[in-house]
């Protein structure tokens, strides 16, 4: 589907509006609501007219499948503390001795776990998107930051693929970063090796995984809209 008219787009969001207002959800795929809103994508005026509807529809769809979400200032706040701590894990584990191996270690997986949606959240206000809200789904336990989609279809296509691409940069990015502090800090060398293999094995997800179903799977599909 490369091209619409606005009363088949019209329609497609009729759709699902309609199940929204009478089901609480709506079968987007089904409708074949993404395949519209990739048309929309590539017709600025098209963006113009229908980004506040779609991103109404994609919101009420959200707010009925997330099991738990909190408010963005507040999801924010909780993930920067959590960085702190994380940060302070690993500078303590220079002081904590013989636990200093897995308190390093415990200080990484704690700043994985906070910075990957800080990436998004900060590249994305940057470049003009605005989020909803800080959320865990059963299939992804990782916190994720959900995007004001009305604004993502606003933003320029580059730079929503780099809003998608930054949160893997970072967490890809920690590990390598966190190995020359580790030998600094003479921390055992099974806790050096546990470092070693994460980077590499987190390089070998993004080649092999995610670039078919996660961040820069989306990097690739925003970049196709590029100029």
């Amino acid at each position: 589907m490369n091209s619409m008219n606005p009363s088949e787009i019209d329609s497609v969001l009729g759709a699902a509006e309609e199940q929204i207002a009478t089901q609480g959800t709506a079968d987007l795929r089904g409708l074949g609501f993404w395949r519209t809103v990739g048309v929309v994508k590539r017709d600025p005026a098209l963006i113009d007219r229908f980004a506040d509807r779609i991103g109404a529809i994609d919101q009420a769809v959200f707010v009925a499948w997330a099991p738990v979400t909190i408010p963005t200032i507040v999801g924010t706040v909780v993930a920067v503390l959590a960085t702190i701590v994380g940060l302070a894990l690993i500078g303590a584990s220079n002081r904590v001795e013989p636990w200093n191996g897995l308190l390093f270690l415990a200080g990484t997986g704690v700043l994985l776990a906070a910075t990957h949606g800080l990436g998004h959240l900060v590249v994305g206000r940057i470049v003009g998107i605005r989020f909803t809200v800080w959320f865990a789904g059963y299939r992804r336990p990782q916190p994720g930051v959900k995007t004001n989609y009305a604004t993502y279809l606003r933003t320029p296509a580059r730079s929503r693929a780099w809003m998608h691409a930054s949160g893997a940069i970072v967490t890809k990015a920690i590990p390598f970063l966190l190995l020359p502090v580790a030998i600094w800090f003479a921390v055992p060398v099974w806790t050096i090796v546990v470092l070693v293999v994460l980077a590499v094995g987190q390089v070998l997800t993004d080649v092999l995984w995610s670039t078919k179903a996660s961040d820069w799977a989306k990097f690739r599909r925003e970049m196709r809209y590029a100029p």
